[in-house]
């Protein structure tokens, strides 16, 4: 904790696809809270090959940074910013923590403490959500497959399992917005 009290560290949202890990960082970032997607580093990586952002390019971008940089990629890669950012701010967000791997690396090399909140919530209600999204919308049968080759491939069980809290979403977006603040007030996280 600094002068004031308040905790510095890391905040590492991880969840299955449609448990409300994205709308968790919005509030957070409206917040004032520092927050890094780390699936930004694949988009941007999309952009930059002058490729068309689609789930085909998005993988194969993401598959491709992962057999050069090992499964801790999307960390190792983003470590710079979140050190940065940590030297202005005492707790950031990072939104989207994938795999085991990454949770390692950021406790080895992150410099701050890195705590992990996973946002869970019942498959069927996440599938509904997933279902009824404006941006590529998942059918149930294509949620069924995310979620296999997220557990599969991408390590994602680890930090769900090793989470210091978890937040359930099974009612409004209002109640999983109003557990986040009270868990926050009581960590002592401020922007």
């Amino acid at each position: 904790m600094n002068s004031e009290g308040t905790r510095r560290g890391a905040l590492a949202l991880v969840g299955m696809p449609g448990a409300g890990k994205t709308l968790c960082a919005q509030h957070l970032h409206a917040r004032g809270f520092f927050t890094l997607r780390f699936g930004a580093v694949v988009v941007d990586e999309v952009h930059r090959r002058g490729l068309e952002v689609n789930p085909v390019n998005e993988r194969g971008v993401r598959e491709e940074l992962r057999a050069r940089h090992g499964m801790s990629a999307m960390a190792s890669l983003s470590l710079p910013k979140l050190q940065k950012a940590l030297d202005d701010h005492d707790c950031i967000v990072i939104d989207g923590l994938y795999s085991f791997s990454e949770y390692v690396f950021l406790r080895q090399h992150l410099g701050a403490p890195t705590i992990l909140l996973a946002i869970a919530a019942p498959r069927h209600l996440r599938y509904q959500r997933l279902a009824s999204r404006s941006v590529r919308p998942l059918t149930p049968d294509e949620a069924a497959e995310r979620d296999l080759r997220e557990i599969n491939t991408l390590e994602k069980g680890g930090p769900i399992a090793m989470a210091d809290y978890t937040l359930l979403n099974d009612a409004s977006e209002a109640h999983l917005l109003d557990q986040l603040d009270r868990l926050l007030a009581k960590l002592g996280f401020r922007p």
